[in-house]
């Protein structure tokens, strides 16, 4: 709590979506901080209550799932861009939302199957079902014999397929039409829900600000 008051050197290095270095001594029972160094300061997310609430609710995420090692890496690179993303209002919430929310579910061991339909193999299509829980995709013949209703058209798949599996650097290089993001954003909001083992408090007001 030290670190809170504004005469402490660490005051800086701890405010609210600030990227910081910190320096830890370890002690018997915890670690200490020594320093902190800020690498950066993400501003512009405060200037929108939107772009705040989603800011939470993908830091909450993170640390809900709480990735180690190599998989910890990737997940601090991807929250970073995204927090970048918001912060300068390079593309539409609903966008970040969805990259986060499937990039990260994929960093984690949870990457859908998306090559193609579950059982028949076909590739494209101008519908396909993604079933949220089990993560398989039907194309539409397939999801009308097994009574399941279309959740994704061709664009919306498409970017799905672009989010899980293209390098970093590409991650938000594509375009999608408002409707097939409205199909993308629902699908990426129930598959990672559902893969998470607690809700998020964040979620409930995000949805308010952000539906």
């Amino acid at each position: 709590q030290s670190s809170l008051r504004l005469k402490s050197k660490l005051f800086s290095a701890c405010g609210l979506f600030c990227y910081s270095e910190f320096t830890l001594v370890p002690g018997r029972n915890m670690y200490t901080v020594r320093e902190a160094e800020v690498k950066n300061v993400f501003h512009g997310i405060s200037a929108s209550i939107e772009g705040m609430s989603l800011a939470m609710y993908m830091a909450e995420m993170a640390m809900t799932l709480s990735p180690t090692g190599q998989e910890a890496q990737r997940e601090l690179r991807l929250l970073l861009n995204c927090f970048y993303m918001v912060s300068e209002s390079k593309t539409d919430l609903r966008v970040v939302k969805a990259v986060f929310e499937l990039r990260t579910m994929s960093e984690c061991g949870f990457m859908p199957q998306i090559v193609c339909c579950r059982d028949c193999g076909v590739y494209d299509g101008a519908a396909f079902y993604l079933d949220v829980q089990e993560g398989y995709l039907l194309c539409a013949d397939c999801a009308a014999k097994a009574g399941k209703r279309c959740n994704l058209d061709r664009n919306a798949l498409f970017a799905l397929r672009h989010i899980c599996l293209v390098e970093d650097k590409k991650i938000f290089s594509f375009k999608i039409s408002v409707g097939s993001l409205e199909k993308l954003a629902a699908v990426a909001e129930q598959y990672a829900l559902t893969h998470l083992d607690k809700p998020l408090k964040s979620y409930d007001f995000l949805k308010t600000v952000l539906p």
